[in-house]
């Protein structure tokens, strides 16, 4: 088979992804895929030794639903390259930290993981990476030092321009010397245009019902065919009371996971072992701390990378639930949302987002 150059392979395949799909990619997204292109061509060190001398990474951003994911997708698939992976930001930070144990008690056990890392990939692929802990931002920026200077190929999609990234402002000076790492370190190309292609009959995964009421959640436990649990789920640490459960799908109130010290390591965990998860009670999200605000968040990302089928009731609407940006992460999550299958079930009249679910 004839050897097809990198960067023409990565073009040849967003082609015939635009053609079998229908999809007319905009200005924005060519511009960005022929950027991610050129980027490999500065990769090679000839056609033998491609990605073997990479001294680089690429750094895509923009807004919400403006097509990085796709984008990534086409690059990605194209790259004719084994030794690749795609990877999404939660679940790689528990991938990191088993890497880690795995060296406890060894010098500088975070160079150890990138070697090995770089042993086993020559590109990487981050999906929707964002930090927003501190101790996540300091281990996420030493990695990907350490995997630069490896000449690991590092591709990073995100919301986030670099000097955007770990917004907090107590902690974001401690980040700053990562970021000018990634700015000095990668090809930074923005995809801008605004638009947000996931309002356009995006992806369904799921559905959104409204008003909740004690008889929609009688109703609702005939339609999901879910018995009450005689035990608790043990998850990892935390010891869940489920409202409903099968070998599938599982129902869980919103003040059982969120406002407790739940973990993206227990949304994976429940992510993997259950197809499909209902979260009834739904709060308006403007009244609960920032804290319990990130783990929800948290969860829609995790659940939604990872295919899982979401089920929420809330006595407001979407636009009612959404009706402040309580969080600098917040539009990814909208955008992921509203692609939920609406549900009303009546009027519903004023809303007061403080009173008590009852009736489970």
């Amino acid at each position: 088979m004839p050897w097809t150059a990198p960067a023409q392979a990565v073009r040849r395949h967003f082609a015939q992804r635009l053609a079998a799909s229908g999809f007319q990619a905009d200005a924005a997204q060519s511009f960005a895929l022929d950027a991610l292109a050129d980027w490999l061509e500065t990769l090679p060190g000839g056609r033998r030794g491609w990605l073997r001398r990479s001294a680089g990474g690429f750094y895509l951003w923009g807004g919400v639903g403006r097509g990085k994911s796709f984008v990534m997708d086409c690059f990605f698939q194209g790259v004719p390259l084994a030794a690749k992976r795609r990877v999404h930001f939660h679940a790689f930070l528990q991938e990191l930290q088993v890497r880690l144990l795995a060296h406890a008690g060894q010098p500088d056990p975070l160079a150890r993981v990138a070697a090995e890392l770089a042993g086993e990939v020559r590109l990487l692929c981050f999906d929707e990476f964002h930090v927003h802990d501190i101790g996540d931002a300091i281990l996420l920026g030493r990695l990907l030092e350490a995997l630069l200077r490896a000449r690991v190929g590092v591709v990073v999609t995100s919301n986030y321009a670099p000097a955007s990234l770990c917004p907090n402002p107590l902690h974001h000076e401690r980040f700053k010397p990562f970021i000018r790492v990634l700015e000095r370190h990668m090809r930074i190309v923005e995809l801008d245009g605004g638009v947000d292609y996931r309002s356009r009959g995006g992806r369904d995964w799921g559905q959104y019902r409204w008003p909740e009421s004690p008889q929609s959640l009688l109703d609702w436990r005939r339609e999901l065919g879910l018995g009450v649990p005689a035990a608790p789920l043990q998850v990892n640490r935390l010891s869940l009371a489920p409202l409903g459960q099968d070998a599938r799908s599982l129902w869980l109130d919103f003040a059982a996971l969120f406002p407790v010290p739940s973990s993206t390591r227990d949304y994976l965990w429940l992510c993997e072992r259950f197809e499909r998860i209902a979260i009834s009670g739904l709060p308006c999200l403007d009244r609960h701390s920032p804290d319990v605000l990130q783990r929800f968040l948290n969860f829609v990302d995790i659940a939604y990378d990872a295919g899982t089928e979401l089920l929420l009731s809330s006595w407001a609407s979407l636009d009612e639930l959404c009706r402040e940006r309580p969080h600098e992460d917040f539009a990814r999550t909208r955008s992921r949302l509203a692609q939920l299958r609406p549900q009303a079930l009546g009027d519903h009249g004023m809303l007061n987002c403080d009173r008590p679910a009852a009736g489970r």
